[in-house]
């Protein structure tokens, strides 16, 4: 049996910033409403031809790959996280495997919208521990901008979301004091229509359905989401996966040195960081700068709070993600 560890890391986000000025131009919205209700000041949007989930996921591994140390040649497995495939299908790993020119190595996709980082690194973590695997990519990558509802009507959802990508690479550790110590992993489906987008879809409206139709008031190709319902499970099932990652590894709040919340929305960081009485040294945040990148949120973030120093060797990281499905999780490591 083995560990795994993050050997490596990176992001990449597109360099066109949207700020809430900006969209207050196309939607009826403005800085400070935004502002005060997801912390967001601005986020990214790709640039039509220049970006894809593909592409951007491909430059935060290339990224992650070097820093990891880790030849190309030695990647054995794929995992790539999203809800915004490039197409319907194939997904986007295989994508990745050709143009990061990989051995044909498999390739896995995951569809856990914002929990999409802990489900990919925990099956990473289950290939590593067991031997199968040496070395596994897994990366996150998120294209919302171009089917968000762009108008007045759209408000409530499309202010919040961004784009970009981030990647790590998991490799070997025999070390069992370090490294992903466990994962811990839950759905609640019954509650999967409150944050959803219906269609196309094989088992309701599908783009033929659409298409005949021509119904300009049909929002069921855009998401939907019961904001304070989700709010209001965010806080309990974060604290939850939080509490029992501790408890597996018979850790205490205390021993937390840096919680890396899938940013979902700074009021809902806040009010955790506020449950378990950890200091602002003790939680990492940029979604005031991204917005909600779903499945890159988490990898984005670690990355950003490893360069800056913020997470050091021997340090206790907790990775906690609540989204879409519902599905939840935590992820607890010893750098």
């Amino acid at each position: 049996m083995y560990h795994s560890k993050i050997a490596g890391l990176g992001f990449y986000v597109p360099s066109n910033v949207v700020t809430n000025d900006d969209l207050s131009k196309i939607i009826d919205t403005n800085d400070e409403w935004i502002q005060e209700r997801t912390g967001i000041q601005e986020r990214r949007h790709i640039i039509r031809g220049e970006d894809t989930t593909t592409s951007m996921g491909v430059k935060a591994a290339e990224i992650a790959i070097e820093r990891s140390g880790v030849a190309k040649e030695d990647i054995d497995f794929v995992v790539f996280a999203t809800l915004s495939p490039d197409y319907y299908f194939p997904g986007p790993g295989v994508l990745v495997q050709r143009d990061l020119g990989l051995r044909t190595v498999g390739a896995l996709d995951v569809r856990n919208q914002c929990s999409g980082f802990i489900y990919a690194l925990s099956v990473a973590d289950q290939y590593i521990k067991t031997g199968m695997y040496k070395n596994v990519l897994i990366i996150g990558s998120e294209v919302h901008s171009t089917g968000l509802d762009m108008t007045s009507r759209g408000r409530g959802v499309s202010v919040i979301f961004g784009d970009g990508a981030g990647a790590a690479v998991l490799s070997r550790e025999e070390d069992l004091t370090k490294g992903i110590l466990s994962t811990h992993l839950h759905s609640e489906g019954q509650h999967a229509e409150e944050l959803i987008v219906k269609a196309p879809g094989m088992g309701g409206r599908w783009v033929t359905d659409i298409l005949a139709d021509n119904d300009p008031d049909d929002d069921s190709y855009f998401p939907y989401m019961n904001g304070q319902f989700v709010f209001k499970n965010a806080v309990v099932r974060f604290s939850e996966v939080i509490n029992e990652g501790l408890q597996a590894n018979n850790l205490q709040v205390s021993d937390i040195d840096m919680l890396i919340p899938h940013q979902a929305n700074l009021r809902i960081s806040q009010f955790i960081q506020k449950k378990f009485n950890l200091t602002d040294d003790q939680v990492y945040n940029n979604i005031q700068k991204y917005g909600n990148t779903t499945a890159a949120s988490i990898p984005i973030a670690l990355t950003e709070a490893w360069e800056k120093g913020k997470i050091k060797s021997g340090d206790t990281v907790v990775l906690a993600a609540f989204g879409s499905g519902f599905t939840w999780g935590s992820a607890i490591i010893k750098w």
